[in-house]
């Protein structure tokens, strides 16, 4: 089968601890913050929701297949129940499951998600799975995400493929090791990306930027390691786009009440944002398309919940404030 979209990247469960005996320290600017409970005591805690076949690329995967796409999923995975379960979600959400490969005595990965207010401290731990590129027919776009540190031969190998086939376009949006990977290192898959995905902070992090920096000049900097086109969000700020001609900022789009939990509002924007383009849509439109899905996520647990259905965008983005459109910078 040929797809429209095949998303490459890791799987993982995760489960909501919500907390509330907490408190959260930042410095003046916000811009580090850390999250304090009693040290050696029992913590109480109000429930755990587990969400299952989440992660940057599996997001990625039901988004776009909730928004009208053929949609495929490269990933691997334990022989546990938890595997067994992630594989059942996807399914569910009418994502191929074909290019998931199943390791004997394996285990899945498993995260645990700390929730305090509308913020979540998640702790992570990847399985260095052998990873193993498999056979299929090239599709209209490849979305690739977060894996693990072992992954780089692999990684190169996708990159392979994209020169092979010059037809699959390629979104990038890496995940934590990715970024601490130098770029270096990656900088085929930079190079060969029409699209790239991540926020402010994680750009001046790939770029080695310290300090303060206008976002005009972040844009510039990141589109010369070889993508077309940079999208940097920037939380409820907002968002920005730029193509090497035109630089967008796009504000964000009003929440109908104080956001409930903040995991995925990424994932919804790079994954909208990408299936915006593989239907045909400029990168203005795809800009407006974005932060709806955004929006929607964080009113709900997880990374999935809140992805919407194209007419039900579409109706959000008719009721859009007369201001919420993509302003060109100067």
């Amino acid at each position: 089968m040929k797809y429209d979209l095949i998303s490459i990247g890791d799987v993982v469960t995760d489960a909501f601890i919500r907390i509330k005996d907490a408190s959260v320290s930042c410095d003046i600017n916000r811009a580090h913050c850390t999250l304090s409970m009693r040290f050696g005591d029992k913590i109480p805690y109000e429930f755990v929701e587990v969400v299952r076949a989440v992660g940057n690329s599996a997001n990625a995967a039901v988004s776009g297949s909730r928004l009208g796409l053929t949609t495929a999923f490269i990933s691997n995975l334990g022989s546990d129940q938890n595997g067994k379960d992630c594989i059942e979600e996807l399914k569910r959400n009418n994502v191929g499951v074909e290019f998931i490969k199943t390791h004997e005595d394996g285990e899945t990965n498993y995260h645990y998600v700390l929730w305090f207010e509308d913020e979540r401290t998640i702790l992570v731990k990847h399985h260095q799975y052998p990873y193993e590129f498999p056979s299929f027919e090239p599709p209209s776009w490849i979305y690739l995400s977060s894996l693990a540190e072992n992954s780089i031969p692999y990684q190169h190998k996708v990159a392979d493929f994209i020169r092979a086939h010059p037809e699959t376009k390629l979104a990038f949006q890496p995940g934590t090791f990715q970024i601490k990977t130098s770029f270096q290192e990656l900088k085929d898959i930079y190079a060969l990306s029409e699209v790239f995905f991540c926020n402010v902070d994680e750009a001046k992090r790939i770029l080695s930027v310290t300090g303060e920096i206008e976002i005009l000049p972040l844009l510039m900097k990141m589109r010369g390691l070889g993508p077309k086109i940079v999208v940097i969000t920037d939380g409820p700020k907002g968002a920005y786009a730029y193509d090497g001609s035109d630089a967008w900022f796009m504000p964000a789009y009003p929440d109908p009440k104080p956001p409930y939990e903040r995991t995925g509002a990424g994932d919804a924007f790079a994954s909208t944002f990408t299936t915006a383009l593989a239907i045909g849509k400029s990168i203005c439109e795809a800009l407006m398309w974005a932060p709806i899905n955004s929006m929607s996520v964080v009113q709900h647990i997880g990374a999935q919940k809140g992805l919407l259905g194209r007419e039900e965008l579409e109706t959000y983005l008719k009721r859009a404030p007369e201001s919420y459109l993509p302003r060109k910078l100067s």
